[in-house]
């Protein structure tokens, strides 16, 4: 290419002259198609308006050739104004949309939670805080950003900011609401962190102050709730078994007479049988964390008839025969009693039927205890048995075992027998009157070998002056009877 002011030959590309330093100006030629398009259209515009008439009508259309001629050669001349100005609107329509874009994209929340960890990496926690604040301010309904920012808080030990972010998550009154997944994490951020700080009494209040069931269930362990009473207070016509529970392990300490209860007070381990009477229960409970439940207390009423002691028709005495022992018991009630000098409960022997009386003096106790649990006064009666003339009791056991031995029920005095691999033995049990004769009644046990012995259904009889030996039954009437061996 020439230069148009030197005609020096310029290399292809180049602007400027470097013979003459002329800056040169391309303009492109006018497209002929352009130009052609143009006056057609023209044309056709003229074409379209009516037929002139005469020599007016012919001025006219020359006066629109003359027109379009110019139209056409300003259109050359105006072609590169009209290139630049495109040009210029394209180049600010794209930076405009390329600002735009990168505006937008800058405002992103995983544009700035990106440079955050960038800043985060570096140790520059501060500026990526600042990130974090920036996306949450455009983009709060995005429970990433406080979790992210409560992590950085909690990585330079600001546990006090850490905790701030994660309740934004966790306040039910703040818009928007996070889901619930999203909850439940923050809640476990949140005991953690005050788990690692011991303050075990936050998370009680927090989780007392948490409507969510299924959060307050996955924590509970840190909870105090106030002890659960299994009977609503008020009045009962019935001993009630009161029991007391938590809801999570720990220990429940409570008092019965009103008074406020301490961790020096009664622990709870067992049903509380309520009587007749009134009480005041008083109770609390403690965690495995120390943290202490608010006091609960109730008041029950027990109204119950407390009935009348047993009717024992054998007075106390001395007797020189075999006598039995019966007790009446009150209506609704059952009869408990002991040998051993000790106070009788529903614990204690029940009393079934008439008792034979032991040989020697036997103190015996009697009580009535009712379907409801009440217990009456105690009956007590003291009976000395000695029959005079009787054989000893451990000789009369050593007459029966001979007597066994001889009608081949036991092979020797030793127990063993052809039935058994072990060996029987037999024990002096009561005196008993059969058919007008008092009698030794003498129990039959069994030992396998283990030691343990096994009382059989066998009960023999030795008469208590000759020493014969029978064996108890009963006749069609349900009477005892001798069966002699």
């Amino acid at each position: 290419m020439k230069c148009p002011h030197c005609g020096h030959e310029m290399p292809e590309g180049y602007l400027i002259c470097d013979l003459c330093g002329e800056e040169i100006q391309i303009v492109p030629d006018f497209e002929p198609e352009i130009e052609n398009s143009i006056t057609e259209t023209l044309s056709t515009l003229v074409s379209l308006q009516e037929e002139p008439d005469g020599e007016a009508d012919r001025a006219k259309e020359t006066e629109t050739e003359q027109e379009v001629q110019t139209f056409v050669t300003g259109s050359k001349k105006s072609g590169r104004g009209v290139q630049i100005v495109l040009a210029f609107a394209i180049l600010l329509v794209v930076g405009l949309i390329s600002y735009a874009l990168y505006t937008y994209h800058i405002q992103t929340a995983e544009y700035q939670i990106s440079r955050a960890q960038s800043f985060a990496e570096s140790g520059n926690y501060e500026q990526a805080i600042a990130c974090l604040e920036t996306a949450y301010a455009d983009y709060p309904e995005e429970a990433g950003i406080l979790f992210l920012e409560a992590d950085y808080y909690y990585l330079q030990g600001m546990d006090a900011n850490a905790l701030s972010a994660l309740m934004r998550i966790t306040d039910k009154d703040r818009m928007p609401a996070y889901s619930e997944d999203n909850v439940e994490e923050a809640y476990g951020k949140i005991i953690t962190i005050y788990a690692n700080r011991e303050e075990f009494g936050q998370i009680n209040e927090l989780l007392r102050s948490c409507d969510n069931e299924r959060i307050v269930s996955m924590f509970q362990s840190y909870l105090a709730m106030e002890p659960e009473f299994s009977y609503v207070e008020g009045s009962y016509a019935e001993v009630i078994p009161l029991k007391l529970s938590s809801n999570t392990a720990g220990t429940i300490y409570y008092t019965m007479d009103g008074s406020k209860p301490d961790k020096n007070s009664q622990i709870y381990t067992a049903p509380l049988f309520l009587e007749t009477g009134e009480y005041t229960v008083s109770a609390f409970f403690v965690n495995d964390y120390g943290i202490e439940s608010d006091i609960v207390t109730k008041t029950y009423v027990i109204n119950l008839s407390v009935p009348n002691a047993p009717e024992v028709e054998l007075y106390s005495g001395e007797y020189a025969e075999a006598t039995m022992i019966a007790v009446e018991a009150a209506e609704g009630c059952k009869i408990f009693y002991t040998t051993d000098e000790s106070e009788p409960t529903a614990d204690s022997v029940p009393y079934t039927g008439p008792i034979p009386m032991p040989l020697g003096t036997t103190l015996f106790k009697f009580v009535n205890i009712s379907g409801e649990g009440i217990a009456s006064e105690v009956t007590t009666r003291t009976y000395t048995l000695r029959l005079r003339g009787a054989i000893p009791t451990d000789k009369a056991v050593t007459n029966l075992v001979n007597c066994l031995v001889e009608t081949g029920y036991l092979k020797d005095a030793t127990g063993h027998n052809v039935r058994q691999t072990g060996v029987l033995s037999y024990q002096f049990s009561s005196v008993l009157r059969v058919s007008g004769s008092d009698y030794y009644t003498i129990n039959e046990y069994y030992d396998d070998g283990t030691g343990i012995l096994s009382r059989t259904d066998k009960v023999f009889l030795v008469q208590v002056y000759t020493g014969e030996a029978a064996q108890l039954g009963y006749d069609d009437y349900g009477n005892f009877v001798a069966n002699m061996i």
